[in-house]
């Protein structure tokens, strides 16, 4: 298992949403990057299509993100938070 990373589009992704949003959004972004290494075992060789926008949700929070499988990365592209 490769040890993939998660980043965010922008850096002003989760401003002006509250302090909880930082930690939740690390979190869960952490857990689908994990997940998606498991899943896209070559990682930088992969040579399918990637698997398009997607989101994942836990509570209050919603993250909208693209899986980057050859740069072995999750680019979280939205966070959003119903609370």
């Amino acid at each position: 298992m490769a040890d993939w990373r998660w980043k965010l589009f922008q850096d002003e992704l989760p401003d002006g949403l509250p302090d909880a949003t930082h930690a939740e959004t690390e979190r869960l972004a952490n857990e689908v990057a994990v997940r998606e290494s498991m899943v896209f075992l070559e990682g930088a060789a992969y040579t399918g299509p990637g698997p398009g926008v997607r989101t994942e949700t836990r509570g209050l929070l919603m993250l909208t993100y693209l899986t980057d499988v050859r740069g072995e990365r999750i680019v979280v592209v939205q966070v959003g938070w119903f609370g």
